[in-house]
C-alpha cells in the first residue's frame, strides 16, 4: 500500500477542483478545513464539539446503528449472511451524541454510529459557519448532496459510492483505505442486497484477512492507497473508488460532499448494471462476446460515433441525450419491461 498524494496549503476556499477532477485519483487536502468551528470545538473537546452540533439539531429523530462490543466496530453481515452484525433505530440525535460520550473511557464499548445524515435537514445552519466553497461551474446544475457521519470507533467496510466525494474529518481522527475501481474482483464484493449501508461492500475483513478465502486480496492490497486524516483535512477521491473507512477516536464526525458532473435526467448505471445481469450474463459466452462489440459501439465508445453517418433528423436515441429524450427513453423501457 502507498500514501495518498496529499496536497498542502489549501484552504476551504480555494478548493481546486479543476486540478482533482484532472486527475481522478485521490488526492488529502492538507488542513483544507483546519478553520471551521467544528473543528476548534473538537480539538477543545469531544464534549465541546457535542454541544455545539446540539446548538444546531433540529429536533428529527434520526438513524443510529448499534453494535455489540465483539464486532470491534466493524459493521458488516452476520456470520450467516442473511442479516447484520447491527442493529438500527429512530433515535434523538442529541441523546444519540450523550450515549456516545458516555463510554468514551470504555475499550468494550458497544459501537454507534449515525451514517450519512443530511445536514441541512437535521442541523441547520451549521454549514453556514462550516463548509468549503462550491462555486465551480461543475455545481451549477445541481448541488453536492451533504452529509454528517458521528460515532465512536467504528469501521465503514470498504465500498464505493456512484458520486465522486470530499470528505472532511473535522472530529476526530480517520483512515481511509482506497482502491480503484478495477480491483472489484479482489475485493470479493458481497451481495447486492441487502447491504450494511446502501452500498455492495467487501466480505474481507482488513484487520485479520483469510487469504486462503480471498486469496486476490493479496492483488487489492498492493494496489491500495491510504490516507490519514486529521482533525480539518479533507480528502478528494473519485466516483466508483472503493473505500474502507476507520475511526480511530472515541468521539469522530465527519462531513462529506457527493456529486456528479452527470446531467440530472441520466439514470443511475447501476439499473442498467441491474438490467444487463437480467438480460445478458446468462446467455452463452459466445453471444456475450459479440454483445460486448456492441455495448463498445454504442456505450463505451465515443458518444457520437454510432450517429456520425446519419442525418441528424434520423439519428433519434444515438444522438444526444436531452431531458425529453431520456424521459421518452425511460419510458419505452418501463412498457418493454412490464409487458
Amino acid at each position: 500500500m502507498k500514501a495518498v498524494e496529499v496536497l498542502a496549503g489549501i484552504d476551504a476556499s480555494s478548493i481546486p477542483f479543476d486540478e482533482l477532477m484532472a486527475a481522478q485519483r485521490p488526492i488529502l487536502l492538507k488542513g483544507a478545513a483546519r478553520r471551521w468551528p467544528l473543528v476548534a470545538k473538537g480539538l477543545e473537546s469531544a464534549e465541546a464539539a457535542a454541544s455545539y452540533l446540539k446548538s444546531f439539531y433540529s429536533g428529527a429523530p434520526v438513524v443510529g446503528f448499534t453494535g455489540p462490543p465483539e464486532i470491534k466496530g466493524r459493521y458488516h453481515y452476520n456470520e450467516a449472511v442473511d442479516g447484520f452484525n447491527f442493529t438500527t433505530e429512530r433515535v434523538a440525535l442529541d441523546a444519540y451524541l450523550d450515549r456516545i460520550l458516555s463510554v468514551r473511557s470504555d475499550a468494550a464499548a458497544p459501537s454507534f454510529y449515525v451514517g450519512s445524515t443530511d445536514v441541512d435537514v437535521y442541523l441547520p445552519g451549521l454549514r453556514a459557519e462550516n463548509d468549503l466553497k462550491l462555486d465551480h461551474p461543475m455545481f451549477a446544475g445541481q448541488q453536492p448532496l451533504i452529509g454528517i457521519w458521528i460515532g465512536n470507533r467504528t469501521t465503514a467496510c470498504a465500498h464505493h459510492d456512484m458520486s465522486h466525494n470530499m470528505a472532511c474529518s473535522v472530529v476526530g481522527r480517520r483512515r481511509f483505505t482506497l482502491f480503484p475501481p478495477e480491483e472489484i474482483a479482489n475485493l470479493y464484493p458481497g451481495p447486492l442486497a441487502p447491504t450494511p449501508g446502501g452500498q455492495v461492500v467487501s466480505m474481507v475483513d482488513f484487520t485479520a484477512p483469510d487469504f486462503e478465502r480471498f486469496p486476490r486480496f493479496r492483488q487489492a492490497l498492493a494496489a491500495a492507497q491510504v490516507a490519514e486524516l486529521e482533525p480539518g483535512d479533507v480528502l478528494f477521491y473519485p466516483a466508483l473508488w472503493w473505500h474502507q473507512v476507520e475511526a480511530l477516536e472515541a468521539f469522530n464526525v465527519m462531513i462529506n460532499y457527493w456529486w456528479n458532473v452527470a446531467p440530472a435526467y441520466m439514470d443511475t448505471p447501476q439499473n442498467a448494471l441491474l438490467l444487463a445481469m437480467l438480460s445478458l450474463r446468462d446467455r452463452p459466452e459466445a453471444e456475450k462476446a459479440g454483445w460486448r462489440a456492441f455495448f463498445d459501439y454504442y456505450v463505451f465508445g465515443p458518444a457520437e460515433e454510432a450517429a456520425a453517418h446519419l442525418p441528424e433528423r434520423a439519428r433519434g436515441n444515438l444522438g444526444a441525450m436531452d431531458e425529453l429524450k431520456a424521459r421518452r427513453l425511460r419510458a419505452y423501457l418501463l412498457q418493454r419491461l412490464n409487458r
